[in-house]
């Protein structure tokens, strides 16, 4: 494990989950920015925030199911269950880090958990084969990938779907949507959804991680998505969607 990827989930697994709010200054660098839009810039808008949570809070199952490095960015999902079962999350992080691989800056999306028998396709949210493969076709996957956003989701070119997605095997994770190239295109075609921006694209080898801003029935959301790939086609898709809140709302720069 490198050493950003070990400052990452312990900001998670000791900072938030064991309740350690003041070792935050363990795991990051000298600026701390932050794009959760309730929580202040800096290692003390961390703490400010957290101890709050702690209050209200007594048991925080909290456990990192993936992790993809790429350069300084790590990105985590997480599955948080509070006060046993009180409030299921899924929260998806991107961190970038410094030289030191200290984490500087943080970007998520958190969204309540749906559990497998209220999906489309049946299949959770979170779960999926996530054995890093292919890691000498990072760059390949993270091109096609981008090149995707574009030509389908912000340009709507729904007959090019099946340039980037498999005909054969295509897994979705998202709850709203059924498995198969069919779906995907049906749900493009009958809902008011676009891509506004695409903020980053980051990947591991047939992983592919993008966070973007898509607006859908006139909402602007901060999306991440995850996508495994195989022989240049998507085969499986995650996401996370969280409606980005009113600008007076926001104690810091925003979701971007």
């Amino acid at each position: 494990m490198s050493k950003k990827l070990e400052n990452a989930k312990n900001l998670y697994l000791k900072g938030i989950r064991d309740g350690e709010i003041q070792r935050v200054h363990d795991y990051t660098g000298d600026r701390y920015t932050q794009h959760s839009t309730g929580v202040r810039d800096g290692a003390d808008g961390f703490i400010e925030f957290f101890e709050g949570f702690l209050k209200r809070t007594s048991k925080r199952d909290i456990q990192i199911i993936r992790a993809i490095e790429d350069g300084p960015y790590v990105f985590v999902t997480a599955h948080q269950d509070i006060d046993n079962g009180s409030a299921k999350w899924v929260t998806t992080d991107l961190f970038d880090t410094d030289k030191d691989e200290k984490i500087v800056e943080h970007w998520d999306v958190i969204a309540a958990y749906v559990e497998p028998e209220d999906t489309v396709s049946g299949h959770d949210v979170i779960l999926g084969d996530f054995e890093l493969k292919d890691l000498d076709k990072t760059e390949d996957n993270k091109a096609l990938v981008r090149q995707f956003l574009v030509d389908v989701f912000q340009n709507k070119n729904y007959d090019k779907l099946e340039d980037y997605i498999s005909t054969e095997t295509y897994i979705q994770h998202n709850p709203n949507v059924g498995d198969g190239i069919d779906a995907v295109r049906d749900f493009l075609e009958t809902q008011d959804f676009t891509y506004d921006f695409v903020f980053k694209v980051i990947g591991q080898g047939d992983h592919v991680v993008s966070y973007s801003q898509a607006l859908m029935n006139g909402v602007a959301y901060a999306l991440f998505d995850i996508f495994r790939l195989k022989d240049g086609r998507i085969i499986e898709h995650w996401d996370n969607m969280e409606p980005i809140p009113p600008r007076e709302e926001w104690a810091n720069t925003g979701k971007f």
